[in-house]
């Protein structure tokens, strides 16, 4: 590869990821329409089905967001009606995010957004295992390594 060509446009990962990423979301837009999610609610969502209730500090850094950019996001979700927002007794400081009845009923319907993801992209879940497994590499700090 030439001196130019290291400097092409088309040869630059960030310009692939920015594009990809962007794609992503425009693929699960009508995906989780029917959901009444946006991209950002349904990884807030993903999060939470994992674990409920999180502070919304631990909830920002599993997620890799500003407390700031996730609490606007968490307010709409409970307008939704599908989390709460509580202050912890033990601590006025700490915000709880939990999931409600109706957050967790949602789970079930989510069950399928992978497949239909997979069914637009078409790749398989081998493939797309295959593309996280590499992306991970991204999303690690410099000088650190992922986990095993």
């Amino acid at each position: 590869m030439s001196a130019d060509d290291l400097l092409a446009l088309e040869n630059q990962v960030c310009f692939a990821l920015v594009t990809a990423a962007r794609n992503v979301v425009s693929i699960y837009r009508p995906v989780l329409e029917p959901l009444g999610l946006t991209h950002p609610q349904y990884l807030v969502m993903l999060a939470l089905w994992e674990q409920s209730p999180r502070s919304l500090g631990e909830l920002a850094a599993e997620l890799a967001m500003e407390p700031a950019t996730l609490s606007p996001l968490v307010k709409r979700l409970e307008a939704q009606g599908r989390v709460t927002r509580t202050r912890r007794s033990s601590d006025e400081r700490v915000l709880d995010i939990a999931l409600t009845a109706e957050g967790r009923a949602l789970r079930d319907q989510a069950l399928d957004v992978p497949r239909q993801v997979m069914s637009l992209t078409g790749m398989d879940a081998e493939e797309v295992a295959r593309l996280r497994d590499a992306l991970v590499r991204f999303a690690v700090p410099a000088g650190e390594t992922a986990g095993p």
